[in-house]
């Protein structure tokens, strides 16, 4: 959490922060971060930990403004069947409606194109066709916009 730039051992400085989730079964609604004030999202990543079953889950990631405007944040995945442990899906941020990518690798391209802006209010996954059986674990780099802002785990 926080907002200030830190510097590494080598000298450079980083103004962008890291937050991520517990582990738990993705479910239709769930809120996975809460936002206070302004902050863009560098990237967006979940995490298989625990793996899927032939449920054909989908994933897409919403944000809903304290005004209660909720806005998608990315188009809706590939299915999620038979996930295995480790693969990821990153929101690849060059539109609103682009799919997230899904690396059965976990290995990925994983920053948005221009990053994307979230005012106050929280990020929540849309899970199509039904929960997933297996965990997931969420991250999000992001940077604030305004002095104080930052994104906490909702879990």
């Amino acid at each position: 959490m926080g907002s200030s730039a830190f510097t590494s051992t080598s000298g450079i400085e980083y103004s962008d922060h890291i937050t991520k989730t517990s582990a738990k079964v993705m479910v239709n609604g769930d809120v996975i971060f809460t936002v206070v004030g302004d902050v863009q999202i560098l990237s967006l990543i979940s995490e298989c930990i625990t793996a899927n079953n032939a449920t054909a889950s989908t994933l897409q990631y919403s944000a809903t403004t304290a005004l209660a405007q909720t806005q998608t944040i990315t188009g809706v995945s590939g299915v999620l069947t038979n996930a295995i442990a480790g693969t990821t899906i990153v929101t690849p941020g060059a539109a609103l409606t682009d799919i997230p990518i899904i690396s059965a690798s976990g290995v990925t391209l994983n920053t948005t194109a221009r990053g994307i802006r979230i005012p106050p209010g929280s990020i929540t996954t849309v899970i199509g066709v039904g929960s997933t059986t297996g965990t997931w674990q969420h991250y999000v780099r992001w940077e604030p916009l305004e002095d104080g802002a930052y994104i906490i785990a909702a879990f």
